[in-house]
């Protein structure tokens, strides 16, 4: 059998196992572990959807944990998927492998996260294209983060000693881009959904904001 060529591209997905209390943790105060989770298994199975009908993108699920949700698992083997699990000690390590592994068979490589249910096709597309010109592309996030980040070629220094979860990682990450004297192109800034007020955009997703009785607000 021949085996098919590897993409010039590939398109990462960082998320994790949807399991009630290890996601979305900052609604768990308002709504309830389990009501969180659900809003997040639906925002993850929104970004491999999306993901997955980029073209001509060899498209990747990075796992927190080897544990897979078996609903996950039948996703991600129906759309063609191919399943991998983060490695170090800290997001930006994590993040840093994942796209190290990529560029060692691609010659583009898009890191998104799943918590972004703004982000469609045509944002990832434009990535994709401004890595044919650029060194790096970046995906702003409104609270001073970002949703998106693509390399043309690993670099573990944009990715140590970050404050991550502040509001200080993109301008952090524009100062690390800088030192290294690479070009870069920034995407429209899209808004990252961490909290239940920030589902009055996404109603199909605030519908699933509701408490278990048994969990009470």
């Amino acid at each position: 059998m021949t085996r098919r060529p590897e993409p010039s591209q590939k398109l990462l997905v960082f998320g994790r196992s949807p399991v009630p209390g290890r996601v979305k943790t900052r609604m768990i105060p308002e709504i309830g572990a389990a009501a969180a989770a659900s809003v997040y298994r639906q925002m993850l199975f929104d970004a491999l959807d999306t993901a997955t009908a980029v073209p001509e993108a060899g498209c990747e699920l990075w796992l927190d944990t080897p544990s897979v949700d078996p609903e996950l698992r039948t996703l991600a083997r129906a759309r063609g998927l191919t399943l991998a699990i983060q490695q170090g000690d800290d997001l930006g390590m994590r993040m840093h492998h994942a796209l190290e592994q990529a560029l060692k068979a691609a010659n583009r490589a898009v890191l998104i996260g799943s918590d972004c249910p703004g982000m469609d096709t045509s944002y990832l597309q434009a990535a994709f294209r401004a890595l044919r010109q650029h060194r790096a592309v970046i995906g702003p996030a409104m609270d001073g983060g970002y949703v998106l980040i693509g390399l043309d070629r690993p670099a573990p220094t944009l990715f140590s000693g970050l404050r991550w979860g502040s509001d200080r990682v993109l301008e952090q990450t524009r100062r690390r881009l800088r030192r290294l004297q690479w070009s870069w192109h920034e995407l429209p800034s899209l808004q990252d959904v961490d909290h239940v007020s920030d589902l009055t955009a996404y109603p199909r997703l605030a519908a699933l904001a509701r408490p278990a009785p048994e969990e009470g607000v």
